[in-house]
């Protein structure tokens, strides 16, 4: 995705296209001042997601030292594996905007660094859901035994789909067409 085609903010109470009149909803900010609003909005969501990720990695670091993990089978050890491998990548695009940040800073592209730091964000939550999918599929499998669980977690994921993509995407396809 290019930075033309990136994701505009032009929502309610966001930034107007260039040139919007002065009273057409939009915010009247320099693009270093809308840079720097949208870096920090993006910051604030990334502590917000990096504090859950870093609970569920640090558990399933542990996992593997307790006297029980001897005893899983060959699939329960692969999708073990399975997700502490999508955890340590959830959590490495979840770090990566502040360290993009870190290393980029001071070199005057902001709003260069901010569209890249939200696409390693967008990245991080889809991780995410993969990370927790395959969590709750290995819990589930070990405390159930039974064939319920692919429903249960099919159950548990469309909700959280719903939550992190179908509402964002509902809500911007109606207020984006009233504009």
């Amino acid at each position: 995705m290019s930075a033309a085609s990136a994701p505009q903010d032009h929502g309610p109470g966001r930034s107007g296209p260039p040139g919007a009149p002065p009273g057409s909803g939009g915010r009247h900010e320099t693009p270093e001042e809308r840079a720097d609003r949208r870096w920090a909005e993006l910051l604030q969501e990334v502590r917000v997601t990096q504090t859950g990720v870093q609970i569920l990695f640090g558990f399933l670091l542990t996992v593997v030292f307790t006297p029980r993990f001897a005893d899983l089978g060959g699939t329960d050890r692969t999708i073990y594996v399975i997700t502490v491998l999508l955890g340590a990548a959830t959590t490495g695009a979840l770090v990566g905007p502040v360290s993009l940040h870190r290393i980029v800073s001071g070199r005057r592209i902001k709003p260069q660094t901010v569209t890249w730091a939200a696409r390693l964000t967008m990245t991080g939550i889809v991780l995410l859901l993969c990370t927790v999918t395959s969590a709750l599929t290995l819990i589930l499998r070990i405390a159930l035994h039974n064939s319920a669980v692919p429903y249960l977690v099919a159950g548990v994921v469309a909700w959280l789909v719903l939550c992190w993509f179908g509402l964002p995407g509902w809500v911007l396809r109606r207020y984006r067409s009233k504009e």
